[in-house]
């Protein structure tokens, strides 16, 4: 369903990716990890325009992602993207939040939406936050606001940019085990994280990146459980047992 082919991005004369070949078939659940500036949020970034890229191709069924093309808003509206901030309106209660898109973008009757979307969020364990402004809401309550927002926009795939580093340690479960019902209906999910366990429960592939380059993928079991790069064996030992 994404297929990334020598995918080059760069700020100026700093290579941030250097040639990345993976796909995402649909109904995957495919996680990057990594260390810290490795590329993977930009890569996440360029799959729904909001960055550029100079050079290879990145499509969705085919079609080719170009973030300054007209297309760009469709296959926006196709591919939700869930951010580590959240990034919530803080003037909108969780329900306005849930409903804009629909209403806005796709320009559907504030009737319809509005049922979807208190579905939605009782899905995600918030049918007593209807009413409540992020404000009031938990990191981990605000996140699967965010959630039930991507899911309102009934996309073909929804793109996980560390969803969970921003929140307290307590946090982390309630928005992962949201993400682990969404695979389990086959949800095609992107998802950069550092969440290694998640990882290994989940996750059909994994890709492992560093320095702008995939230096290992294949399926999450033999990447997690068993490396071939010594790379990725350093990586996986330092975040599995830290100092």
């Amino acid at each position: 369903m994404i297929r990334f082919e020598d995918v080059h991005k760069s700020y100026g004369s700093h290579e941030v990716l250097k040639g990345i070949d993976a796909e995402v078939a649909k109904g995957q659940v495919v996680c990057l990890i990594g260390p810290s500036g490795s590329g993977k949020s930009t890569l996440l970034r360029c799959v729904n325009g909001l960055e550029t890229y100079q050079r290879g191709r990145i499509t969705i069924d085919g079609a080719l992602v170009d973030a300054e093309g007209p297309a760009i808003h469709g296959l926006r509206t196709r591919v939700s993207m869930v951010f580590q901030r959240f990034n919530l309106f803080p003037h909108r209660t969780a329900l306005e939040n849930v409903m804009e898109g629909p209403i806005h973008v796709l320009r559907e009757p504030a009737s319809e939406v509005r049922a979807r979307a208190e579905a939605l969020l009782a899905r995600v364990g918030l049918a007593d936050k209807f009413h409540a402004y992020p404000g009031a809401l938990s990191g981990g309550q605000q996140q699967r606001v965010a959630i039930a927002r991507s899911l309102a926009m009934r996309p073909d795939a929804i793109l996980f940019d560390e969803p969970t580093s921003a929140l307290d340690p307590e946090m982390v479960g309630e928005v992962l085990q949201v993400m682990r019902s969404l695979a389990d209906e086959d949800m095609t999910m992107l998802v950069v994280t550092h969440e290694i366990q998640f990882a290994r429960e989940v996750a059909d592939a994994v890709l492992f990146l560093d320095g702008g380059r995939i230096v290992e993928q294949g399926p999450a079991a033999e990447v997690l459980r068993n490396p071939r790069h010594e790379r990725t064996q350093d990586f996986l030992r330092r975040v599995t047992h830290p100092v």
